[in-house]
């Protein structure tokens, strides 16, 4: 059983696919690994690059299934002790994934663990925050500076994100998961195509008594090829139509505060 199983969803991103394969094959130190990589249905050579490749588990669709479906996919193959779910327009610093796992071990109450992400050039990324709202993803529509003051405790802004800390959720760029949890957890929701399974996750996580916590040495670039940021892009309402389904889900729309998380353990 190898340490942790990375599994990596990529569309029609053959050249952020190699950039991010090269990347993790190099961050290895000492953990065993496995690579799956779900492709879902690109048309741009991915296919006949990943039979190329002897390292690495291809599971290949023939359409477009969404991430939370295609991701199911990957994780159920995996053999890990801990499995990692990795966006493709990642580069992974060396060492990273070593730290991750490193710290789960060490901390048994983690069921999710995430890293710090940065941005190409280096500056962070705000990727693990409280839950949100109905008026928080509003705000984040709208370019004002009093709509970014809103956001500043959900985002945890006026932390400096260099410390360990226990937090609601971590976006799902990179996530790992200690196996117990995922068995206990279930499946990624396949209702959600496209965002916002990661919020989903982490809140069923800590509803299973289990915690989500950011660890900060763990350091990953990612390049965060947003896909939503069209209006009326048909991938941009089925995130909407995913955000829908989370609020219906749960049952609230603008107190988080009732909801199982870091704020509510002792």
């Amino acid at each position: 059983m190898p340490d942790v199983s990375i599994v990596i969803l990529t569309f029609n991103s053959l050249h952020l696919l190699r950039e991010c394969i090269v990347s993790l094959r190099a961050s290895f130190r000492s953990v065993t690994s496995e690579i799956i990589v779900v492709d879902n249905g690109s048309d741009d050579g991915t296919a006949a690059w990943l039979a190329e490749q002897g390292d690495i588990k291809p599971i290949l669709n023939k359409e477009n299934r969404g991430v939370a479906p295609a991701r199911n996919q990957g994780l159920a193959a995996a053999t890990g002790r801990y499995l990692m779910i990795l966006d493709v327009d990642t580069i992974v610093t060396p060492g990273a994934v070593d730290t991750l796992v490193r710290h789960m071990d060490e901390t048994p109450a983690a069921g999710l663990g995430a890293p710090k992400l940065t941005d190409g050039d280096g500056h962070l990324q705000n990727t693990c925050r409280y839950y949100p709202t109905v008026l928080s993803k509003i705000y984040r529509r709208v370019p004002f500076a009093w709509a970014e003051r809103r956001l500043r405790d959900e985002f945890l802004l006026d932390w400096d994100h260099d410390s360990a800390r226990e937090v609601d959720y971590v976006i799902g760029a990179c996530q790992i998961f200690r196996r117990e949890a995922w068995q206990q957890t279930g499946p990624l929701d396949e209702a959600v195509f496209y965002g916002p399974e990661d919020i989903d996750y982490c809140l069923r996580m800590w509803m299973n008594g289990w915690r989500v916590v950011y660890f900060p040495d763990a350091v990953i670039r990612h390049l965060e090829q947003r896909i939503t940021k069209k209006v009326f892009s048909r991938t941009t309402w089925r995130h909407v139509k995913g955000l829908a389904h989370y609020f219906w889900k749960y049952k609230y729309m603008f107190n988080t505060l009732k909801l199982p998380g870091c704020r509510s353990v002792k």
